[in-house]
């Protein structure tokens, strides 16, 4: 950043120069400018086109697809879209790999593969990052600081758990499932494939695992890695590819486990393919989390972490906290200090240092944001958007906050999955919980006040898996995450984590 005190002008870039206003000379004026701070790329290595890889080996499919960097709208790679009989390949090659090898491999062993996974994804760290932030638009501040640290962090907890079962479950017996197949989303690719793969192998099963559609990228080089890493070909198989592609992974008849985690709509989906059967399920789906602020709570951190709870990867993230419920009595200032935080948000390059706020993740996601922000309009809420100019190129939205909201709103019912907030108010604790509660959803909810007494009644009324007390959006392996209600069941981190990828005799 550079900083200017200037008495008689303020400065102003156009197109490369400086353009000169005269000022009252006894007026001081202070002008902040941000030099770009662009991340390099010339130390990554993306290959033109990525192939399905099954049993340790790269395997051509019949049909590719391209995947975008949304911030700029180039091609970055064509990707292999697996058939139903690709995925009937993968699901073999995981059996062989668990039947053979994996099932006999001891937990020490187990634990060393895992452990070695952990650390060359610390040496090429930079690289995910940025490929990371290419692929998906996030900022490259939290690909650097948050997804790849933290991805890398269960795979080290979990290491450290494989030789441990015994002591985490004692006096039950225990074995691994077998096969298991997973499904990630599109927010958190590699963090959300770290969160599924570790506390699998760790516990003695095999995997196939798809991405999202729209960035695969992060997971082959995580293919990459596992090859460097000498695990047994066939113990984690890594797909990609729609729809169709992910329900021939949960209709296999060798699957042993699904974990997804994804909208509600496709959860319900798996729930009835997967009724009759013998298979275990654990979903992480949609939420629409309530962030609530008491008129004792220390005011400028809880903007802050109203900012971290939507703002963070464009509002892209399922435990977004969407809802802002403010007491009353401090509606008009805690407003006033939101619009101001708005102002200083960066919206632009993701690879760009200072950027507070990338690009939106795809085409049909900005459209999805954009018709839900104008049902808000149109059912009378009143908007707020900071004046920022936007690239030309790529998929770019605002960020964007609503009042004068009311509870039936479209915009405080449904998952905008974007960055757009809407504020409510209440009066009493007990209001709080009624309307913290009036959702679909259960996965999430934040509470600021500087009364533990207060927040301990709150947490045990509202119904989310996770609640957060004077904080947003933090993460740690060693908790579990999960959610209530349509938020899904079943739990992913901790020792909790470990339940899920295990049969107990």
């Amino acid at each position: 950043m550079i900083f200017r005190e200037k008495s008689t002008a303020i400065l102003s870039r156009s197109n490369g120069s400086f353009n000169h206003s005269t000022q009252n000379p006894k007026k001081r004026n202070f002008v902040w400018e941000y030099a770009k701070s662009i991340e390099a790329k010339d130390h990554i290595h993306l290959k033109p086109s990525y192939d399905l890889f099954i049993g340790g080996k790269n395997v051509k499919s019949k049909k590719y697809f391209e995947t975008i960097n949304p911030a700029t709208e180039e091609k970055l790679a064509e990707v292999a879209v697996a058939s139903k009989s690709d995925v009937h390949r993968a699901v073999l090659a995981a059996e062989k790999a668990y039947n053979r090898v994996w099932s006999k491999t001891s937990p020490k062993e187990r634990a060393k593969y895992i452990f070695r996974i952990a650390r060359i994804m610390q040496e090429k760290a930079r690289e995910f990052a940025v490929i990371e932030s290419m692929d998906g638009g996030k900022p490259i501040k939290e690909s650097k600081l948050i997804d790849i640290p933290l991805a890398i962090a269960h795979f080290f907890y979990y290491a450290g758990w494989a030789d441990k079962l015994n002591l985490a479950f004692p006096n039950v017996n225990i074995s691994p499932i077998g096969v298991v197949g997973q499904i990630i989303p599109w927010n958190f690719p590699l963090l959300m494939a770290a969160w599924k793969i570790a506390p699998a192998l760790a516990c003695g099963n095999t995997v196939v695992i798809k991405s999202a559609e729209t960035t695969p990228l992060t997971l082959y080089k995580l293919a990459e890695v596992i090859k460097e890493a000498s695990l047994p070909d066939g113990v984690v198989n890594i797909i990609s590819g729609a729809g169709d592609t992910g329900e021939a992974i949960v209709n296999h008849p060798k699957v042993k486990k699904i974990a997804f985690t994804g909208s509600t709509e496709v959860g319900k989906l798996i729930m009835k393919s997967t009724a009759g059967t013998d298979k275990k399920i654990t979903l992480e789906l949609g939420g629409k989390a309530a962030n609530i602020i008491f008129e004792d709570a220390p005011i400028d951190q809880a903007v802050e972490g109203i900012i971290n709870g939507i703002y963070f990867n464009q509002g892209h993230v399922c435990c977004a906290g969407s809802r802002l419920y403010v007491q009353e009595s401090i509606k008009n200032e805690v407003v006033k200090k939101l619009k101001h935080r708005l102002k200083s948000l960066r919206v632009g390059n993701p690879l760009d240092k200072n950027t507070d706020v990338g690009a939106i993740n795809s085409k049909m996601q900005l459209k999805k944001i954009t018709e839900l922000v104008n049902s808000g309009i149109n059912e009378g809420c009143t908007l707020y958007q900071p004046e920022c100019s936007l690239p030309d190129k790529g998929y770019w939205f605002k960020p964007t906050f609503f009042t004068n909201v009311a509870q039936a709103n479209r915009i405080a019912q449904e998952e905008i999955f974007g960055p757009v907030l809407s504020v409510l108010t209440f009066r009493t604790p007990k209001e709080a919980i009624e309307k913290a509660n009036n959702t679909q959803y259960g996965l999430s909810a934040g509470i600021w006040s500087d009364k533990g007494s207060k927040i301990f009644k709150m947490v045990s009324s509202i119904k989310a898996g996770v609640i957060w007390s004077n904080t947003f959006n933090k993460f740690n392996p060693a908790s579990p995450f999960g959610g209530y209600k349509e938020s899904g069941f079943g739990r992913e981190g901790g020792k909790q984590g470990l339940k899920e990828y295990l049969n107990f005799n």
